[in-house]
């Protein structure tokens, strides 16, 4: 019989925030490749004892591609761990190519990206009524390029909650890149590092300082940016938007609205 690879999200780092599918599935894989420069080691304490561990940091695409081919033909079932959900900024669409051109079957289990994990860090609603309904997952440019149209000052200009990935070292620019496209200088802005894992840290400020203050906590890798009118304080309070669903009057196919 022939095996199978199954592409599992691992989650931002705090073990127990593995869903159970991923549990299972990692104590029946005989062979487990996970991202250990970021994938918390903690996760491993699911993997069935005598399975075949590699970490992939410092292996290449083609010797990852061969590990999980080499398992999957000799019948095994192979585990591939990618942090946070696989679906977001991962090698995900080559290793599943590399499959497909192999005739492997594979399937790909979501994990718990580290964008909701930080968004749980700073307890906010990333879309507000009458805020924001709209959440633009983008990174920075770096040594990959973004597409035409992508660039951080044209996707400012929807005024929308902004998540940014690979973004910490390169604040300065980023910050200075939104506020040319639109967003005001005292926008609400956050910073989180290693969401979930036990040196987490969460800064927060504004578009104006949030990179003074990254540099004054030693923070330039493994943190994501949110900006937006979402993060303001203030929504919690007296006054702040509600959303309709649950509002006494507001009536739908579940309930109906109750006059005055």
């Amino acid at each position: 019989m022939g095996g199978k690879v199954c592409f599992i999200g691992a989650g931002p780092g705090a073990p127990d925030l593995l869903t159970l599918r991923a549990a299972r599935l990692l104590g029946q894989a005989d062979v487990v490749i996970y991202a250990d420069s970021l994938v918390s080691p903690e996760v491993l304490q699911f993997c069935r004892p005598g399975a075949e561990v590699h970490g992939s940091a410092a292996l290449t695409r083609e010797e990852i591609a061969d590990l999980m081919r080499r398992g999957a033909t000799a019948g095994k079932l192979v585990a591939r761990l990618h942090s946070g959900d696989p679906s977001l900024y991962g090698a995900l669409l080559e290793e599943m190519r590399s499959l497909e051109e192999a005739g492997i079957d594979y399937e790909v289990v979501p994990g718990v990206s580290s964008l909701f994990a930080a968004a749980a860090a700073l307890k906010v609603e990333l879309t507000a009524p009458g805020v924001a309904q709209t959440v633009i997952v983008t990174r920075a440019a770096g040594r990959t390029p973004m597409p035409p149209g992508e660039e951080l000052r044209e996707l400012a200009r929807h005024g929308a909650t902004i998540a940014l990935f690979l973004a910490a070292a390169r604040l300065g620019q980023v910050t200075r890149e939104l506020m040319a496209g639109g967003y005001p200088p005292e926008t609400p802005a956050a910073l989180v590092y290693r969401a979930t894992w036990p040196d987490e840290q969460v800064l927060r400020g504004t578009l104006a300082d949030i990179a003074q203050r990254a540099r004054e906590a030693g923070i330039a890798r493994q943190a994501l940016l949110l900006v937006g009118r979402v993060l303001d304080p203030a929504l919690k309070g007296p006054g702040g938007p509600a959303s309709r669903l649950y509002d006494a009057a507001f009536s739908h196919m579940f309930r109906r609205g109750r006059k005055g």
